[in-house]
């Protein structure tokens, strides 16, 4: 969907582009400072090391400690002097004696003055390094004695001018602003790449848009009626809304694992990672019958994901059942109703072609047969929805061609869950066992029950072809079913109804082979009244 930006709003790209130029700056300035200070001070160590070097060496040069022998020291202090100081790069070379008077200076207007400066450490016999103003302006210098053994018998003093110290600093400088140049343009560049980056992942928004419209985005994932998933393409979940949450019945750590991996329905975790779009399946997640919608999600023509919405059918489904019990009824009176009509005609044909004896034969013995059943039913079952499930499967399984017998030892006294969920589990069954027998020579099915307040027992067996040990392990998963669709894929939803309506009350439902020839459906929901005496 398109986004805009408020005119006069700065993108978020924009505020980091210019924070982020800020840092670079400071940081180069910052850096050019440190190494200023840096050349500076290494420059003037750099000073007092070679002072300091040249001085002890002229100190101990035997030419100095004779010439300061001499009646003319000068004469020959002077030349020599001035030969080193053009040699080292330094200011000046000065030899005094230990009172301070000159013998050379760079000016030869200085010779035979004062000295200017500290001596007297120099005198008793300790270096001195300092700086001092004297006749050349501030410098770095050094005073070292010339000694004669144990005497000193005179003072060498070498110095750099601070201003020559601070040429060198500046000579240090460009390559120091190369550097922080060639540094601020990389950062600034990498500053750009990086907004443009991020002006691309957030659309182009400001941080007043990117909270608006999470705002929005969490208000309408907590307003829909539908869960609502959000899977990458590994199938990991990246975003699911509070009614997901519900009907999944997982919590905010699903988040970032995939679908697969939370146990939840081996189905519909294996039609989400095909990839294939799903259009209103229907699924049985734990105790839920869901409605699912999977859709790839695109963005400009880039496949970032899938869409999954939920819906909750649990209820619809609980109530399709009850009305399935009320389409069975009237099924049954349809059926009854035709029937007795043809009975009723055969009966007057009989009459009329003057056979009355042959018409009450008739119809006592068709009356027999459905009073028959229908006392058993009175006897046997005092739950008036599970009476009229059965009379109604008894209807379907006259017009399919089935004999339907409800064991004569059965007992229903009471049920210990709701009639909805005893439709779901019986009718299921009981359809599934007419599918099978209407295919065999001999149709019939069987259905035992025995159940009161406190527990529920069934049998359901068909003379059907069965069901082999390999598929059993399947059969209460949707998807599988003995009647197939276009493809060869099953329908598979009613034994799953019933798989499930069975285990949300701690129950047990099992299929093994029937001495009918078919398969036996045993259902166990708690203890029956022998096993309680038992126990």
């Amino acid at each position: 969907m398109p986004v805009m930006t408020r005119p006069g709003e700065r993108t978020v790209a924009r505020q980091i582009l210019a924070w982020q130029l800020v840092v670079v700056f400071s940081l180069v300035v910052g850096g050019v400072a440190l190494a200023w200070l840096n050349a500076r001070q290494v420059s003037g160590d750099a000073a007092r090391d070679r002072v300091g070097a040249i001085a002890v060496s002229v100190a101990n040069s035997p030419t100095v400690r004779a010439a300061l022998s001499t009646r003319d020291p000068s004469t020959i202090l002077q030349p020599y002097a001035e030969a080193i100081r053009r040699d080292s790069g330094t200011d000046f070379v000065v030899v005094m004696n230990t009172k301070g008077i000159r013998y050379t200076h760079p000016n030869t207007d200085n010779i035979g003055k004062k000295f200017v400066g500290h001596i007297t450490a120099a005198v008793a016999g300790k270096p001195i390094i300092e700086e001092y103003a004297g006749t050349l302006g501030p410098s770095v210098r050094t005073v070292e004695p010339v000694r004669d053994g144990d005497r000193v018998v005179g003072l060498v003093s070498v110095g750099i001018t601070t201003e020559r110290v601070q040429h060198q600093v500046v000579a240090a400088l460009p390559p120091i602003l190369i550097a922080a140049a060639l540094v601020g343009a990389i950062g600034a560049l990498g500053a750009s790449l990086i907004s443009r980056r991020l002006k691309k992942q957030t659309h182009g928004l400001g941080e007043n848009e990117i909270t608006r419209m999470y705002e929005y985005y969490d208000a309408v994932l907590r307003a829909v009626r539908e869960g609502l998933l959000l899977l990458d393409q590994q199938g990991r979940i990246t975003l699911m809304n509070d009614e997901a949450k519900r009907l999944l019945g997982v919590d905010d750590q699903a988040i970032g694992k995939d679908f697969a991996s939370l146990g939840l329905s081996p189905g519909l975790a294996v039609a989400l990672a095909s990839g294939k779009p799903l259009t209103d399946d229907i699924h049985l997640v734990a105790d839920r019958v869901l409605v699912v919608n999977h859709a790839s999600a695109n963005w400009q023509g880039r496949g970032v994901g899938s869409v999954v919405t939920l819906r909750d059918r649990t209820d619809l489904q609980a109530v399709t059942a009850e009305l399935d019990t009320v389409r069975g009824l009237a099924d049954t009176l349809r059926s009854q109703n035709h029937e007795s009509s043809n009975r009723l005609h055969t009966m007057v044909s009989l009459i009329e072609i003057g056979r009355p004896e042959a018409a009450v034969e008739f119809a006592t013995q068709e009356l027999a047969l459905a009073q028959q059943f229908t006392d058993r039913m009175v006897q046997s079952v005092d739950e008036p929805v599970i009476a009229a499930l059965l009379l109604g499967k008894m209807a379907q399984a006259a017009e399919r061609g089935v004999k339907l017998t409800f064991e004569p030892d059965s007992s229903v006294t009471g049920i210990p869950l709701t009639p909805a969920d005893a439709v779901t589990i019986l009718g299921n069954l009981i359809d599934n066992a007419l599918d099978a027998a209407q295919g065999a020579p001999e149709r019939h099915v069987s259905v035992w029950i025995d159940s009161a307040d406190s527990f529920f027992h069934a049998r359901i067996e068909d003379s059907g072809a069965g069901i082999s040990p390999a598929d059993r392990d399947q059969v209460f998963v949707r998807g599988w079913s003995t009647k197939p669709q276009e493809g060869g894929i099953g329908r598979g939803l009613g034994l799953a109804l019933a798989g499930q309506a069975v285990r949300r009350y701690l129950g047990e439902i099992t299929v093994t082979s029937s001495g009918m020839g078919g398969a036996r459906f045993a259902i166990r929901i708690g203890q029956s009244r022998i096993e309680q005496a038992d126990s």
